[in-house]
């Protein structure tokens, strides 16, 4: 994650931790979830774990990390209603669940012995969040992937501000991924268009300069003398130009390709010896952009 997502995943923890429930049954609850012994790093988790009674366990093997033991009191998970269910939920968040945004993507998971979380996951989908399960290095992981039921469980469990912070560059995300999406497709088109008005450009001089082209029927003229005057016009403004139909446009066009790499193509002149001046130059001309057309920026033909 970059730091900016770290920063938003430790006030959103922070956030969950400093719930303070009017209901003792909500507090009890979240107790219970919270679970015997806590082990954490995060200063907000401490502070409510001492709220809720914890005694601090300052030994050297946790130096680094704060361990509270607690009075964990009896929870019935099947008599309780919704909000003593959220509560114990928000408690086993804070003391196993982790939350991840790299890459753009939300990823929230919980770390248990696989019995409990076996449990979770049925207790999540009794609450229509459902939720897969795994295990790894002989941990039961209990995982969400999906953005739309990881905003929708923080949001039951007490997040509000750092949740809209959440959702707001997600959508940033999705929107400069749409942006991008449409800058590279309106590139490559740009891309296809020039390279094919350099071709018929190419296979225009050809044709002019053998006299095949006055030899063409006057639509085709008439989009040759079109795209001479307006190299950058596409095909739809050629034939709003010359008041046709945009598959006149690129039939004509394509004759004139077809003409130019042919001596006669089944119309025009034919010409038995190999062509030379102008021509020549020409048709080199028009191999070159076709070729060009052919390879990526890398320079490998596609």
């Amino acid at each position: 994650m970059t730091a900016s997502d770290r920063d938003l995943v430790a006030a959103l923890r922070a956030e969950v931790a400093a719930v303070d429930p009017a209901r003792v049954c909500d507090r009890r609850a979240e107790l219970a979830g919270l679970g015997p012994v806590l082990v954490t790093r995060e200063p907000a988790v401490a502070r409510l774990a001492v709220r809720l009674g914890g005694h601090a366990d300052d030994s050297p093997a946790h130096s680094a990390r704060h361990r509270f033991v607690l009075a964990v009191p009896d929870f019935e998970w099947s008599s309780s209603p919704e909000h003593c269910r959220l509560a114990w939920l928000r408690g086993r968040f804070l003391a196993h669940g982790s939350l991840s945004l790299s890459t753009g993507r939300a990823h929230l998971e919980f770390t248990l012995p696989e019995a409990e979380a076996v449990e979770l996951v049925a207790r999540l989908a009794a609450l229509d969040m459902p939720a897969s399960w795994r295990m790894r290095r002989g941990a039961g992981v209990v995982t969400w992937k999906s953005a739309e039921t990881i905003v929708a469980f923080l949001g039951r469990i007490g997040a509000n501000a750092s949740l809209l912070e959440l959702q707001a560059r997600s959508v940033a995300r999705t929107l400069r991924g749409e942006l991008n999406r449409v800058i590279n497709a309106e590139s490559a088109n740009l891309a296809r268009s020039v390279a094919a008005a350099g071709r018929q450009l190419a296979a225009i001089d050809i044709l002019d300069a053998d006299g095949r082209l006055e030899l063409q029927p006057r639509t085709v003229k008439a989009v040759a003398a079109a795209r001479r005057d307006t190299p950058e016009a596409s095909l739809s403004e050629m034939a709003e130009r010359l008041e046709v139909h945009r598959s006149a446009v690129q039939r004509a066009l394509d004759r004139m390709e077809l003409l130019a790499l042919h001596d006669d193509g089944g119309a025009g002149l034919r010409f038995p010896s190999r062509p030379s001046g102008p021509r020549a130059d020409a048709g080199s001309r028009l191999r070159g952009v076709r070729e060009a057309a052919r390879r990526g920026p890398s320079g490998r033909v596609v």
